[in-house]
């Protein structure tokens, strides 16, 4: 088939979306990717197999994306690309990644008579309440998560198949929107082995943490992830560990708090802010880790969602410490490959981690079977198959009516 994969974003990078397109490619399938362009990068192009598309963009229509769903005119906006590339393809399929977007391409697929896949990252209308610039004037009174969440349920139901992340969010979404489970296919970000560990090792990070216990976050630094909570675990394991570290690799505007946190504290000598990295050093950096953490806050997107992080902290084969989100209990509990802790506990999460330090065979062990566990399952060739099936059978399931 002929598929036309619509994002809202430019590309490179987007493991996701390379991921999925990928494994449609090697399945037999064409895959055509619309995507935006803000600077300079070439109108067409092939990357990996993939069919490049890219229409221009500004950072006024940046701006509008967050109003996607409170007045209509990034809607207006892209229909008229996306109308452009739908003809220059001809492809069979729309394959949507994420909601900001949805609107225009639904309206232009359904008008071209075409099958759509709704492809949701996350469950944007959840994660939204937790966006600094929601939470006060003029984003809180502008942007309406009810609203966002509306449209979801409408794209949904209209979409001949929704993607989501894990089994729990196909079971809430299923629940709430009152649809079939049947309808949603489960696509974690887990690894693809054959890229993530074929980067080099970089002697310069291996270096500077030769002589330190050191804990590992990778990923969005924002408070939601409870990165707060693991820089004071290390107020309270300062003095019980020696030459222990925290390193936060990557960023989020919340920084400046963190930041202030360590000051307060005078932890500035145990916590290392290493910025954001491109993903071809996360493998150097979680060899040098002794011990990786996803101390995710409970809420109801990451009660359905896994962070990408854990798997690429097992397939370094390193014990883990996350936070007692059912998607990534489950993981590690059923692998054995680390400890939990409860969410937003600071005594918890330093508990689990001391323990990791003070039993260092049965850590090795931990390692060992996360290690084992992406070979055998948490990995991008195992993990996609429902991706795959979908697109096998898809062929025969019939167009739905237009809708506006």
């Amino acid at each position: 088939m002929k598929i036309g994969m619509i994002l809202d974003n430019t590309f490179p990078p987007d493991s996701r979306v390379e991921n999925e397109a990928v494994s449609l490619i090697r399945e037999g399938h064409e895959v055509f990717l619309f995507c935006l362009n803000s600077g300079d990068q070439p109108e067409k192009e092939i990357i990996n197999g993939i069919q490049i598309h890219r229409f221009p963009t500004n950072k006024f229509e940046y701006k509008l994306s967050a109003l996607a769903y409170t007045i209509p005119l990034y809607h207006w906006l892209m229909r008229p690309k996306i109308k452009t590339f739908i003809n220059e393809t001809q492809v069979e399929v729309i394959h949507i990644h994420d909601l900001t977007i949805a609107r225009a391409a639904f309206a232009e697929a359904r008008k071209a008579g075409k099958r759509v896949v709704l492809d949701l990252h996350e469950n944007r209308p959840e994660i939204m309440k937790f966006y600094v610039h929601l939470q006060k004037w003029p984003g809180k009174w502008l942007i309406s998560t009810r609203r966002w969440n509306s449209f979801q349920k409408k794209y949904c139901h209209a979409a001949d198949a929704v993607i989501v992340v894990t089994d729990e969010a196909r079971q809430d979404l299923a629940s709430e929107y009152r649809i079939s489970e049947q309808k949603f296919a489960v696509v974690p970000n887990t690894v693809d082995t054959s890229i993530y560990l074929s980067y080099e090792p970089d002697p310069g990070i291996t270096q500077a943490y030769k002589d330190t216990f050191n804990i590992l976050y990778m990923g969005d630094t924002g408070l939601r992830r409870g990165t707060d909570t693991a820089i004071l675990a290390i107020e309270l394991l300062k003095d019980s560990i020696q030459n222990v570290k925290l390193i936060l690799v990557g960023s989020n505007t919340e920084d400046a708090e963190l930041r202030e946190i360590v000051r307060k504290k005078n932890l500035e000598p145990y916590v290392h802010f290493a910025g954001w990295q491109d993903v071809s050093l996360f493998p150097s950096y979680v060899e040098i880790a002794d011990v990786c953490l996803s101390p995710l806050k409970r809420n109801r997107h990451h009660d359905t969602t896994f962070a990408n992080k854990i798997f690429q902290y097992m397939a370094g084969g390193k014990p883990l410490v996350v936070s007692d989100c059912p998607p990534q209990v489950r993981v590690v509990e059923n692998s054995g490959c680390g400890l939990v802790h409860q969410a937003e506990s600071r005594n918890s999460l330093a508990e689990s981690i001391f323990y990791i330090h003070e039993h260092p065979e049965e850590s090795l062990e931990m390692g060992e079977r996360g290690r084992r566990a992406v070979m055998e399952q948490w990995n991008w060739n195992h993990t996609s198959n429902e991706l795959r099936a979908l697109y096998a059978g898809l062929a025969s399931e019939p167009v739905k009516n237009q809708i506006n």
